[in-house]
């Protein structure tokens, strides 16, 4: 799956308010960070779970060696644009450390078995990220 080549036609449908093609609307959200070397705006879909008042987005990458891009941008740059349902807002990006991540990864992976699957892929530490509202 060539994620450059089908994530335009996501976000394009996302933004329009309709179904998406195979996907579940309720369950995505849009992320835009700062491309830590171009400096551009990059949007990426991704599908995200409820913690309270925070998002959560998992950056498995699939199980891939190495993390995503968006990941890598919002740790340089945390500051992002979260859009989820009909809302669009500014929000801060932090990994989940010690504990917390343990909890939350446990607890995702027993909603989503999925992830079981991509941290069986990969030897990194598969980074949770917490998404709060500015």
């Amino acid at each position: 799956m060539d994620v450059t080549e089908i994530n335009p036609s996501i976000i394009e449908q996302f933004r329009a308010g309709g179904e998406i093609d195979g996907m579940h609307r309720e369950r995505l959200l849009l992320l835009t960070t700062v491309g830590r070397r171009s400096g551009r705006s990059v949007t990426t879909p991704m599908m995200f779970h409820r913690d309270g008042e925070r998002l959560l987005v998992i950056a498995s990458n699939m199980g891939a060696p190495r993390d995503p891009d968006w990941y890598r941008n919002l740790v340089a740059d945390p500051n992002v644009t979260v859009e989820v349902g009909d809302e669009s807002y500014a929000a801060a990006a932090s990994t989940v450390e010690g504990a917390d991540r343990d909890a939350m990864w446990t607890m995702l992976k027993q909603h989503y078995p999925f992830f079981a699957d991509h941290e069986r892929a990969t030897e990194r530490t598969i980074p949770v990220v917490a998404l709060s509202r500015s």
